[in-house]
């Protein structure tokens, strides 16, 4: 199954350190949710791959907003992991898409990762500053946060990790 881990530069630094991220994690997928929600066709899978994805680019802003010392650009790290070590949340509190992975996520899972570019910093940092607040309802602050997610995230093979790192 095809999941996305909202992450940060810290967390890819980790990643490429150790090889691993430990588990369980929060990830986002083709959940029976984020089908029903947008009630596409099958053959609109990819597009549901990307709702999960813009999910995981979400939970990243929250990520950035209790770890300082990251870079201000949203991480999303895409990977392969086996049906049965993937469960839906099924809390209606939780994003459509999320899922809990049960164990740890290893670099070699890893197919690739969607990171902000420089140009997207500014954005991504206001939003961080009132990402909480947009999800308790705030419109003003939802508008800074559409502005964060406006920007595309770049893809990188696995690797180019280490160099994009080197450059951030």
């Amino acid at each position: 199954m095809r999941v996305y881990l909202p992450a940060t530069t810290t967390v890819l630094h980790q990643l490429l350190d150790e090889g691993r991220v430990p588990g369980p994690l929060t990830v986002f997928a083709v959940t029976p949710e984020l089908r029903g929600f947008y009630e596409l066709s099958d053959s609109d899978e990819e597009e549901l791959e990307y709702a999960a994805l813009l999910g995981a680019a979400r939970a990243s802003l929250r990520l950035l907003d209790v770890d300082p010392a990251a870079a201000r650009r949203r991480v999303v790290l895409a990977a392969d992991l086996p049906d049965d070590a993937v469960a839906p949340l099924s809390d209606p509190d939780t994003d459509r898409g999320a899922a809990r992975a049960s164990a740890d996520l290893t670099l070699a899972e890893v197919a690739s990762a969607h990171i902000d570019t420089a140009e997207a910093e500014p954005d991504v940092a206001a939003a961080v500053a009132v990402v909480l607040e947009a999800d308790l309802g705030s419109e003003d602050s939802q508008f800074v946060v559409d502005q964060a997610e406006g920007h595309e995230l770049a893809w990188y093979a696995t690797q180019e990790l280490g160099p994009v790192l080197d450059l951030l």
